[in-house]
């Protein structure tokens, strides 16, 4: 047959039948267009999906980081450092403060606090206990003017880009002598940067440095140790657990405010006296569950609404330690004045409701500030000298007890992990390198010759050392 025949034939069988031939071309075309667009949702799934793993590895948000785990998931992270070797920058800071620095993009945000000189008649609110007025003997300075200020530097090289005053003049309560006014970390969204200096007052900064609003929660007073609480954001929400003296009826709370405009959508009374700890918010099955840790119990609440979801007897100390949580339970502690660690059920895996029970409790290894930190299928506990306690957590089975620092130190810094290792920064500036899992192994010792309170941050495959009187950008050799 010629292949003018052929043609011909082609020809007349789609004359033939026009619409069968039709509609193939126009299934053809339907499958085409349908493969296309499942081919390009799945590329925006896994594109999305890539730009959040690279946006949570690049940034640290807020105290101890994403999901205020502590955790980190780099692996291009120098494992040794001093004073001199892998010290990308250092950068000198004004004033003091213990809150750690926040990552974001190319900024890093903290806040120090500027203490000026006795202010004529000026004093700390009177503190009562037992129906005398009582004074704790490590408070100092709520006689003197402090300025409080918000700092952001260039995460590439410490440049401070710009330092601004929140709040200048005299302080509504006493600190502790170890404690400073700038001691909650700030949190970011990206786009504006929330600091929050309890009495003193809850600030937003645009990235440029200008104050966006600022607004007061109320006097907050903790029989005068000073602030140390941080906020955590919840969609347009920054929620602020404010547990004040030794408690009582109407005189803690926890409240959100809206971080567009400063104004407060819920505030829900809580009968705790004073803490120090940041509180969590955690998915638990279908629902979201802000955690609060407290001496009396520790309640799970709603974060949109403040409803109380659950309560738990609470760690029987002050506290301060923050929470740390997996998808099925969460885990606090407590070191003062007596030590306690348990593991609770989330809530919201069973719907429950009401008071529950522990899951497991263990009377010993915790700290009085550094928070435990959960990696893996172990729970970690340090005390105030470095001893480290490792527990299986979803049982209370006790794995180690007694790991060792190889030197005497004190601890107020909360641990940090990544790439299967454990760090745990000393006041002294000295980092102990931990190898994670059932065994203490001590791996290095990494000093910086400066006092250190503030826990690291890690960001963009660099580590943020806040000591004494420097912020420390810390990296391998020849990285950017």
């Amino acid at each position: 047959m010629s292949r003018k025949d052929l043609e011909c034939r082609r020809g007349s069988e789609q004359h033939r039948c026009p619409k069968s031939f039709l509609l193939q071309i126009q299934l053809v075309n339907f499958l085409m267009k349908q493969k296309l667009q499942c081919c390009f949702s799945l590329a925006v799934v896994c594109l999305a999906g890539s730009l959040t793993c690279l946006a949570q590895t690049a940034n640290w948000p807020q105290f101890r980081g994403p999901n205020g785990s502590g955790i980190s998931t780099e692996k291009n992270l120098p494992n040794e450092w001093s004073a001199e070797k892998n010290i990308q920058w250092k950068t000198p800071l004004p004033g003091r403060g213990h809150s750690s620095p926040v990552v974001w993009g190319n900024k890093v945000f903290l806040t120090t606090d500027i203490e000026g000189d006795i202010v004529p008649g000026a004093k700390a609110v009177e503190h009562v206990r037992s129906g005398k007025v009582w004074v704790h003997p490590d408070a100092t300075s709520g006689n003197r003017k402090h300025t409080l200020k918000v700092l952001c530097l260039d995460r590439n090289n410490g440049k401070i880009l710009w330092e601004k005053i929140a709040y200048e003049g005299t302080v509504y309560d006493d600190r502790h002598r170890k404690n400073t006014y700038a001691s909650g970390t700030p949190v970011t969204d990206g786009r504006y940067v929330f600091a929050f200096f309890e009495a003193e007052g809850l600030y937003c900064y645009d990235f440029n440095g200008k104050l966006i609003w600022k607004t007061s929660v109320g006097k907050i007073s903790k029989v005068g140790m000073g602030p140390g609480t941080s906020p955590v954001l919840y969609k347009d929400l920054i929620i602020l657990q404010c547990d004040l003296e030794d408690g009582g009826k109407d005189l803690s709370f926890i409240s959100a405010v809206d971080k567009r405009t400063g104004k407060e959508v819920w505030r829900v009374k809580r009968d705790h006296r004073k803490t120090h700890a940041t509180p969590l918010i955690v998915r638990a099955g279908n629902r979201d569950e802000l955690i609060t840790n407290g001496w009396e119990t520790v309640v799970a609440y709603d974060p949109a609404t403040g409803k109380e979801l659950w309560s738990c007897e609470g760690v029987k100390g002050w506290g301060i330690p923050s929470p740390v949580a997996n998808s099925e339970m969460v885990f606090l502690a407590a070191g003062y004045p007596n030590k306690r660690a348990m593991g609770i059920k989330l809530g919201g895996l069973e719907n429950i409701t009401g008071t529950q029970k522990p899951v497991w409790s263990y009377d010993k290894g915790t700290a009085y500030v550094a928070s435990p930190i959960l990696y893996g299928e172990y729970l970690y506990l340090i005390s105030d000298k470095g001893i480290l306690t490792c527990i299986e957590a979803k049982t209370g089975k006790i794995i180690y007890e007694g790991g060792r620092v190889p030197i005497p130190a004190s601890f107020s810094a909360s641990p940090v992990a990544f790439d299967g290792k454990l760090f745990l920064t000393s006041e002294d500036g000295d980092t102990f390198v931990i190898k994670a899992g059932p065994q203490h192994e001590v791996l290095g010792t990494n000093s910086l010759d400066e006092p250190v309170l503030a826990s690291p941050a890690i960001a963009a495959g660099k580590i943020f050392i806040r000591g004494e009187k420097h912020l420390y950008c810390i990296g391998n050799a020849g990285s950017k």
